[in-house]
This record gives C-alpha cells, sequence and structure tokens, in this order.
C-alpha cells in the first residue's frame, strides 16, 4: 500500500450550537477568521501536504458550504471590470475544480467515527487524511504537511497530539504512550474523554489524523463509544499491536479550539495580530482596553 496522502475527509454535519443564533442560518464551517471561513483554512492545509481529493461529509442545511467552493462568474465579472485583481485572486484561491471535491451526507449524528464511514466506498484502499475544521493549527509549516513527511517514515496510522494541562484531560481522547521518540510517539492504548484523575497521559489527540483503510473495517461494527456515539478513537485504538500500529505526532505549532466561542475570539485576534495589514491597528486598540481594565481596578 502507497505511503502517499492524496484523500481527506471534513467531517462538517455538525449542527454549530454552540455558536446559535449565528448557525441557525450560517454552516459554523463558513463563519469567518478574519477574513476567510474557517474551512479554509482546512482546505489550504491539506493541499499543503499533497492533497488532491476533498471529501466532505454534510448534513441537511450546509448548502452554503457546497455554494461557497463554487465558482462565481458575477462576482468575477465585476471583479474584473473594475480592476480589482488582487481580490480576484483571492477569489479564485477558493474554487475547487470539478471532481475535485465530493459531498456525503451523514443522516444521523452518530458520531465522528460514522462520519468519517460515512466516506468509506470514495477511500477504497487507500491510507487517508482526517481534517476537523474547528481545530485551527497556525503553524509555520502546516500540520498536515508536518504529518505526511513523518508519515513516509512510519506508515500506520497517525494522529497529531499535543500536550493539554491534566484537568482539561477530560475534553479529549488521551494517548497511552508506549515509546516516546521526541515529534513522535508509539501508542499502546488510547482512551476517550477519560474521567478526572484517569487518564494515562496529559498527550491529547487533535483533529488531524492519517489512518489505514483498515479504519474503516473497524468502523463496519458501528460499535458506540464515549457518548454513545461510534467514536474514531476506538476504530483507532484496535490497530494499536497490528504490524502498522499507531503514533502519536507533536506538531509545531498553536492550535485554537475553534468550536468553542472563547477558542474562537483567541484565533481571531492571533490571526488579526499575525496579518501586516491589521497588526498595528488591533495591536493599538488591544493596548487601549489592558490599560483601561487596569485602570478601572
Amino acid at each position: 500500500m502507497s505511503n502517499k496522502v492524496t484523500k481527506a475527509i471534513f467531517p462538517v454535519a455538525g449542527l454549530g450550537t454552540r455558536f446559535l443564533p449565528a448557525t441557525k442560518s450560517v454552516p459554523k464551517e463558513i463563519m469567518t477568521l478574519v477574513d476567510r471561513p474557517l474551512v479554509q483554512y482546512a482546505i489550504d492545509e491539506a493541499r499543503a501536504a499533497g492533497i488532491k481529493e476533498f471529501i466532505f461529509v454534510t448534513s441537511r442545511g450546509k448548502n452554503a458550504l457546497e455554494d461557497y467552493f463554487d465558482h462565481a462568474p458575477q462576482l468575477e465579472q465585476e471583479l474584473e471590470a473594475k480592476g480589482k485583481d488582487e481580490l480576484l485572486a483571492v477569489l479564485k484561491d477558493t474554487y475547487m475544480d470539478s471532481g475535485e471535491i465530493a459531498y456525503i451526507r451523514q443522516h444521523k449524528a452518530l458520531g465522528l467515527g460514522h462520519a468519517v464511514w460515512c466516506a468509506r466506498r470514495l477511500i477504497g484502499d487507500e491510507p487517508f487524511a482526517v481534517i476537523l475544521p474547528d481545530d485551527v493549527i497556525a503553524a509555520d509549516t502546516p500540520c498536515l504537511q508536518q504529518m505526511a513527511e513523518a508519515y513516509q517514515e512510519t506508515g500506520g496510522n497517525m494522529v497529531a497530539a499535543m500536550e493539554v494541562p491534566s484537568d482539561k484531560a477530560s475534553s479529549y481522547g488521551i494517548l497511552d504512550v508506549q515509546e516516546d521518540m521526541g515529534s513522535m510517539v508509539s501508542v499502546k492504548g488510547m482512551v476517550e474523554k477519560p474521567k478526572a484523575g484517569e487518564a494515562p497521559s496529559n498527550l491529547a489527540v487533535i483533529g488531524r489524523y492519517i489512518l489505514s483503510p483498515k479504519i474503516l473495517d473497524n468502523l463496519d461494527a458501528k460499535t458506540a463509544g464515549a457518548g454513545g456515539e461510534i467514536q474514531l478513537t476506538d476504530a483507532i485504538a484496535k490497530e494499536i499491536g497490528s504490524p502498522e500500529g499507531v503514533y502519536g505526532y507533536r506538531f509545531n505549532g498553536q492550535r485554537y479550539d475553534c468550536g468553542s466561542k472563547a477558542g474562537f475570539l483567541q484565533a481571531t485576534v492571533a490571526f488579526g495580530l499575525s496579518r501586516d495589514d491589521l497588526r498595528d491597528d488591533l495591536e493599538a486598540y488591544l493596548h487601549e482596553v489592558v490599560s483601561a481594565r487596569k485602570a478601572a481596578q
């Protein structure tokens, strides 16, 4: 089996209830972080890692997400007529060629593992990536690209991992480490959302995966796990001890949980400060806010 990963699954069927009322009519994945939707960051990261086929697992009410990647001839003509070449280039970066992107419906919200399983026929017998757009990662080398390069050496199944405070471990899938090799760890166990004090480490799985097609076979059982959902973590854990094995990859970068309001706001500030056209005004404003709060105390 090839170690070249060219397909990626984007599970985007969630209702985004934490962002109501905005998500009543706007899919969470196209809410904007500075001036680009969350899903665009995920697509750009996948492209940098060599992904050629993009598979979106959606649900009812996600039409705006599909429209986002379509061509917009009228808007394109207006920008051309007004000589707005820079904006035209930005617009064209959002286009996906015919056949490059596919949409699969997840009709029931049965968990992340089930969402991945829904795309099984488009994956076939190839390794594949999974990207959760809620996890936005700021990195000099995009996270999935780092993983794809490491995967060329290891093969198997690889999950992105980061250290979290012990009191936050119950919110994540946690790795039980067999051997720590620096940026890479071999895994002897995985626990989905362990109870307080029972986590085997503080190394948490976050939303980037490179997986063997055997994971899809494991998901065929549709076994419910934590929270009564079909957990991707459980299907990956079944490959521990197999010849291919399971690895955690400590990526270089800063992860923002844009599935939460606080994380989305933190990402907005961080990405705004990273922009040459926004940094000075935003930095000045933040200094004013901090100074005013200190004065008020």
